[in-house]
């Protein structure tokens, strides 16, 4: 593994760390800002993107390692929202976790697979860590539905109800709303379609009084949330 200055490191958009250093860059980025968490929590973190790492080992997100979409998630949580609390940054490493890899989770439990799961993490982490992973996790399809309406369905549902998660889901939508023009062209048009909607509906929730954020994070969270409109605009021609 390649050291990178701190002060550069620190300094890049974590699209640019990315492309200039990859995983590897990620991790050393995602270190930098748990330095100053106390040992327990930094212990936490490190079982929970090393779990993340195991789960996504052969997992692809077009040009990259997926596990870099979940470490760019928590980390945009720590630098960008101001939020130190571990079980949310520990969410945010393995909110894919559930959904894309339940049965190699559950670790032999009994019973539904995506339960299993889930108490897998409560167990390992707290259940407050499963609770979270499991708002934004998607359920399985509903025959007959659209899977576009029934995912933006089940977010405004489950997010509603759980502030702390939506912190999470603002976080991945950013990475993959924002950081669209950083997949593939032939991705542009689906995704765009699929995420669009969610803008007014993230942007309502981010926006309530009990969303654990300030302020100043909001704006910049709308402000995310406005680019991110314009990018899907232009892809679909509105």
């Amino acid at each position: 593994m390649t050291a990178i200055a701190p002060r550069v490191l620190m300094s890049m958009p974590l699209h640019a760390v990315t492309e200039m250093y990859g995983e590897s860059g990620l991790r050393q980025r995602f270190a930098a800002e748990i330095a100053g968490f106390d040992p327990a929590a930094r212990a936490t973190l490190t079982d929970a993107l090393e779990l993340a790492a195991r789960l996504h080992a052969q997992d692809r997100r077009t040009r990259e390692p997926y596990l870099n979409h979940p470490l760019r998630t928590a980390i945009r949580i720590i630098t960008y929202y101001d939020v130190t609390d571990v079980d949310v940054v520990a969410a945010a490493l393995l909110h894919d976790s559930v959904e894309d890899h339940p049965e190699e989770l559950a670790a032999g439990r009994p019973g539904d697979p995506t339960e299993a799961a889930l108490a897998e993490l409560a167990e390992r982490f707290s259940p407050r860590v499963a609770d979270l992973v499991r708002a934004v996790t998607n359920p399985p399809r509903v025959p007959g539905l659209d899977r576009y309406q029934q995912y933006r369905e089940h977010v405004e549902e489950s997010l509603s109800a759980h502030p702390w998660a939506r912190v999470i889901k603002v976080s991945d939508f950013t990475d993959n709303g924002v950081g669209l023009m950083h997949s593939l062209p032939a991705k542009y048009q689906p995704l765009a379609t699929k995420y669009r909607p969610l803008v007014p509906v993230l942007r309502e929730l981010i926006a309530r009084e009990d969303t654990p954020l300030s302020d100043p994070v909001k704006a910049h969270i709308r402000s995310q949330l406005d680019a991110a409109a314009e990018r899907f605009d232009a892809i679909l021609g509105v």
